[in-house]
């Protein structure tokens, strides 16, 4: 793609935000800023892993997906930050879903064990078990909200923390995986995912694409089943405090309600 090519892509960018002024949404600010910082990122990543790729030196390979993994818990930990230890619980959860990952990939030979394909398949299992994280605290803070009074009540006769809460985290744990197992339903008929997209633009054989698509599709659901019932197994008495009684809700919730 020429510079020029590039550049006019910035025509999405501005329809994006006329569209935002017309139906006065106030979104112009965030737009911008959202444009100019993946740019830079992109750019920034796009050396980094040049410069890896070309050194292919493996304490690099390891620090850039610690940084992964600390910018992705950061991210999905705001969902519920308000409970404490939760961003250090998603990165284990990371950690442990890209490791074992990983593991398996590269000890059936899956894939190669160079940087080209352990650091962007380990973005791509990393970026989606945040999303999955993000989903599964989200819908955790939805669950304990309404039926708090179920939870306290269970506590009230005897039950013991994880007992309580296992109704909530069973439903959160299914709604945090349901994205990824509709995605799986719906690929090559109603989306052409972005590594197949990507293979077939450069040129490479659509059968082959497909064959690496079907494999971050299993990998993938296998990401999201592991994030979400780690996650849920060491994250549940987070919501509980030392005399096990659920956290209360935070103030602006408080204040709506």
């Amino acid at each position: 793609m020429s510079n020029l090519a590039l550049a006019s892509t910035l025509v999405f960018v501005a329809i994006t935000a006329f569209l935002s002024i017309w139906k006065k949404l106030g979104l112009e600010k965030d737009i911008l800023i959202g444009t100019v910082r993946s740019a830079l990122q992109l750019l920034f990543i796009g050396y980094v892993l040049h410069f890896i790729f070309d050194t292919r030196n493996p304490v690099f390979i390891v620090l850039i997906l610690l940084s992964m993994i600390g910018v992705a818990s950061w991210n999905a930990g705001s969902r519920a930050k308000e409970i404490r230890g939760i961003r250090l619980r998603i990165a284990i959860t990371l950690a442990c879903t890209e490791g074992l990952t990983m593991a398996l990939l590269l000890g059936f030979s899956i894939i190669e064990p160079t940087p080209q394909y352990i650091i962007p398949v380990s973005g791509i299992v990393i970026g989606s078990s945040m999303i999955v994280a993000g989903i599964y605290l989200s819908q955790m803070k939805r669950e304990l909200e309404s039926s708090r009074g179920e939870v306290e009540t269970l506590l009230a006769l005897g039950a013991t923390a994880r007992q309580a809460i296992q109704g909530s985290v069973k439903r959160s744990v299914r709604s945090s995986m349901i994205p990824t197992i509709d995605g799986m339903k719906t690929v090559g008929l109603v989306q052409l995912p972005g590594m197949m997209t990507g293979m077939i633009v450069a040129g490479a054989d659509p059968i082959e694409a497909v064959r690496y698509q079907m494999l971050i599709m299993f990998v993938l659901a296998s990401s999201a089943a592991l994030t979400a019932i780690l996650l849920s197994q060491i994250s549940y008495r987070l919501w509980f405090t030392k005399d096990v009684r659920l956290v209360p809700s935070p103030p602006q919730e408080t204040k709506r309600a």
